[in-house]
């Protein structure tokens, strides 16, 4: 886990970077939230693709978790930065994030999987997501769970 600076006055919130538009994603400190995913995804294991990820989530209370890709040998037991990140958050107790930033390299951005959007969904239905590359190799993107993944499996499902 990581600290980055907690969300930002009203004065400070949206400098022309790219929001995600929706819900409170006013009130993210993105540029923080995004150095927090860049240093995660410098501690990537990813011996096998090269690909490394970063993922921040900032959740209500301020806190900000981090986790990077950690490759395996048997690639199914791979895990991705973003899944990494809900765990640590989980592990700590919290439980209602509010912002992602994912780090990938450029120049294309990389989005979460299908599974890290599904975990995702089952804490926050219409998270705000900042897709960012390293080294500016893209601009980034603002995007939201909801538009990644508009019909999340859920618990309503499981209803008896």
């Amino acid at each position: 886990m990581s600290r980055a600076p907690q969300a930002p006055s009203e004065a400070q919130a949206g400098h022309g970077e790219a929001q995600a538009g929706h819900g409170e994603a006013q009130g993210i400190d993105w540029a923080a939230l995004d150095q927090a995913a860049l240093a995660a995804r410098e501690r990537a294991y990813a011996p096998y693709s090269g690909y490394a990820v970063g993922a921040a989530i900032v959740v209500r209370s301020g806190r900000v978790f981090t986790g990077c890709n950690v490759e395996n040998a048997s690639y199914g037991l791979t895990i991705c930065a973003e899944r990494s990140a809900i765990v640590q958050m989980v592990a700590a107790g919290e439980r209602d994030p509010v912002a992602l930033t994912v780090a990938t390299s450029g120049p294309v951005l990389g989005s979460p999987c299908g599974m890290c959007r599904q975990t995702l969904a089952e804490f926050a239905r219409d998270l705000p997501i900042r897709l960012i590359a390293a080294g500016g190799d893209a601009p980034p993107r603002g995007t939201s769970l909801s538009t990644l993944l508009p019909d999340a499996f859920g618990a309503a499902a499981l209803a008896r």
